[in-house]
């Protein structure tokens, strides 16, 4: 397979020096210098030409070494999707994948969560490709409606990764709240299990300039709701925590929290399981505020607008990715 050079760079340069050079190499560099007319001693000349064919060698080099490592980064991720492929493939036979026509996840103990991360990066490659194909449209100043239309599909496929997110934290919502598919670097902006929609409307303000004075109001206008609201789901979040560690606390020992209270035992345990149910439902309602802004800036945005939007959106998630490989990569100490 003939992949292109990432660099840029003209690799028909490799094959122009490689034939030149030994001859330059054993100082035969009379054919290639200038003629005597044009008044520059050869001697003079023939260094710049060396010195110009050293920089083309070096320059065909880097070219050779970008390219080696550009082929090698693909076959890398060949060999990982080819080993989520095997797992998908493996939860499907052992009855733990999500379902997608929307029934309930096979697995209660998890695996269905686990499952997600497989259907997660499937999605993540097929929306890569959908955002080309509108870097592609906008690029190209293509009309109104293919923009729609590009952008339609985006979103259904938004919509599909949010309702197999819901079954997933059905299996194990523990699994969703601590984003277990995404990077190192993403987790650390995870806000129940995903993106703040505040940030991302912040984001939104400063990268698409210029916008009218009715759409900055709009905007205002969605991200004080959309903080209020994310700040009434932390209070919610941060009092079912305290709810179970008072719960916890209060079971006097492991053995009396794990046992199985008869009619008159020590229904501890219980309740506290109970109560760490209603974190599927922060995720829930998390997620469904997640999507309503997102529905509501397209409602803002022009078409165009709204397709810039989406390209910023994930070039911002991109280079939280590409910083999570830095830090995975970087040396050790």
């Amino acid at each position: 397979m003939d992949y292109a050079s990432p660099g840029g760079t003209d690799t028909s340069t490799d094959l122009d020096v490689e034939k030149m050079s030994p001859a330059f190499d054993q100082g035969h560099v009379g054919a290639l210098t200038p003629s005597e007319s044009s008044g520059k001693p050869n001697g003079k000349q023939g260094q710049k030409t060396l010195r110009r064919l050293a920089q083309n060698r070096e320059a065909a080099r880097r070219s050779r070494l970008r390219k080696k490592a550009y082929v090698q980064q693909l076959e890398s991720s060949n060999l990982k999707l080819a080993q989520l492929e095997q797992e998908l493939q493996r939860a499907r036979r052992q009855g733990f994948l999500v379902s997608t026509s929307g029934d309930e996840p096979h697995s209660a103990n998890g695996n269905g969560a686990l499952a997600f991360g497989v259907e997660y990066a499937r999605w993540l490659e097929e929306h890569s490709k959908q955002l080309d194909e509108l870097r592609a449209a906008v690029n190209a100043h293509a009309g109104d409606s293919d923009l729609q239309a590009i952008i339609d599909a985006i979103m259904a496929r938004c919509h599909e990764i949010f309702r197999l997110k819901d079954a997933a934290a059905k299996a194990d919502a523990f699994q969703v709240l601590s984003g277990t598919w995404t990077t190192p670097v993403e987790r650390c902006f995870l806000w129940l299990g995903g993106f703040r929609p505040s940030e991302l409307l912040k984001l939104l303000a400063s990268r698409l300039e210029p916008l009218t004075e009715k759409q900055l109001d709009s905007i205002s206008v969605l991200q004080h709701s959309s903080q209020q609201a994310e700040d009434a789901l932390s209070r919610e979040m941060e009092a079912l925590r305290q709810s179970v560690v008072e719960t916890v606390a209060a079971s006097g020992s492991s053995s009396s929290l794990c046992r199985t209270a008869g009619p008159s035992g020590d229904h501890t345990g219980q309740m506290a399981v109970a109560k760490l149910g209603a974190l599927e439902i922060l995720l829930r309602q998390a997620d469904d505020l997640r999507l309503r802004i997102l529905q509501e800036v397209q409602r803002i945005l022009t078409t165009r607008q709204c397709a810039r939007a989406l390209l910023a959106i994930s070039d911002y998630f991109s280079r939280l990715r590409a910083l999570s490989s830095l830090w995975i990569a970087r040396p050790s100490t």
